[in-house]
């Protein structure tokens, strides 16, 4: 049984040491996680100011709350409401945001699932906070590139020490002794055709497809074109889920649909918006969790999505079975839901039971499934 949007977004008291209470949610990192669970356990106050890189519900840093004064950098809405409701300190904000030289201590739990280029910047990050004599400490997977970024972090900061080796995970701790490294250059571009048009895709690190776009979003234009062509797209309204950096959401609005564009990053939503000023293209772009932040009264002609299915790296479905349920909830009468996905992840019992029917438009590395509100696809 898929699970309810009301299942979802439920934020969830958790139980933890000293009497406090964090609370956790499907969707958001960090919790029944080795690696925070290891930076929990090493993880000592050491001076006045501490900054948190990659908090997800705060549970690394949670052994300096009320020890140090904590500042959390988190890019997940998901995360954001957790840290919310626990009562932690934490801005919406990417890493390279962090005050220069203004802490005495870090954590970065690596996020090595965003790839190498948010990680370098993350490591530059934590390296440009950090006061002369200040500590980092570093947890990460030794099956998912510790050893090159301690190496990497080593070299940026100067003294460093694997403090605990736990099957394939890893946390060391660092002193910072050489002067604060620059930032690379963090924006990006590239061009691509999709449907007979070119645009511009900015983005910055970490986003998801940067540098090119997916084959499964090609695959899901496709097939939405030849399902309704370009003049029932014209007017209409639509909610992209998991935008990203736009890759259905410019398009969509180039053919002339009304169009919101939700993510769970806000490294991604900055990145949506400026492809969408830097195309001449008019779209919201939401930071949400699902849709939290839209609102109750909105409802679309048409939804797409390219789903998530990874979580801090495992496979975990909660975003996308939660996609399916707002798609079901959100969608006009008469409306259409286009989802694509790899072949092996099984939607399409959850859109039987959304919508009482669907139907497989395409087929070949990635498939496109159709849902249609109250009538048969």
């Amino acid at each position: 049984m898929a699970m309810t949007l009301e299942e979802y977004h439920r934020l969830i008291p958790l139980p933890a040491p000293g009497g406090r209470t964090l609370f956790v949610k499907p969707g958001a990192r960090g919790w029944k996680d080795p690696l925070y669970e290891l930076a929990f356990r090493h993880v000592k106050p050491h001076g006045e100011r501490a900054l948190d890189l990659n908090p997800g519900v705060g549970w690394a840093s949670l052994p300096l709350e009320g020890r140090m004064e904590v500042e959390r950098l988190e890019t997940s809405k998901a995360a954001l409401r957790c840290l919310e409701k626990s009562g932690l300190r934490a801005r919406p904000a990417p890493p390279w945001a962090a005050e220069e030289g203004a802490f005495d201590l870090a954590v970065l739990v690596l996020p090595a699932g965003r790839g190498t280029a948010y990680v370098e910047v993350s490591l530059r990050a934590a390296a440009r906070a950090l006061k002369p004599g200040g500590r980092l400490y570093l947890a990460g997977d030794k099956r998912k590139g510790f050893e090159r970024y301690f190496k990497d972090a080593r070299a940026l900061l100067g003294y460093g020490t694997v403090l605990e080796r736990e099957g394939p995970y890893r946390i060391a701790l660092l002193e910072k002794e050489n002067p604060a490294p620059p930032l690379p250059p963090l924006w990006q571009s590239f061009q691509a055709e999709l449907l007979g048009r070119p645009f511009t895709f900015h983005h910055l690190p970490g986003v998801f497809s940067a540098g090119k776009v997916d084959p499964a979003s090609k695959l899901l234009l496709s097939a939405l074109l030849e399902e309704l062509g370009p003049e029932e797209v014209r007017g209409k309204t639509f909610l992209d889920l998991g935008a990203g950096y736009g890759a259905l959401t410019l398009p969509l609005a180039a053919l002339g649909g009304v169009g919101v564009g939700v993510e769970d990053d806000l490294v991604s939503v900055l990145s949506l918006k400026r492809s969408l000023e830097e195309n001449g293209l008019k779209a919201q772009a939401l930071h949400s969790d699902a849709d939290s932040d839209l609102t109750d009264e909105a409802r679309f002609d048409i939804i797409v999505t390219n789903p998530p299915f990874h979580v801090g790296g495992a496979v975990i479905l909660d975003v996308a079975q939660a996609f399916v349920s707002v798609a079901a909830a959100r969608l006009r009468p008469g409306g259409r839901f286009f989802l694509v996905a790899n072949p092996f992840l099984k939607y399409e019992p959850l859109l039987e039971e959304a919508f009482g029917a669907f139907r497989t438009l395409k087929v070949a590395a990635y498939k496109v499934l159709l849902a249609v509100k109250g009538g048969r696809p």
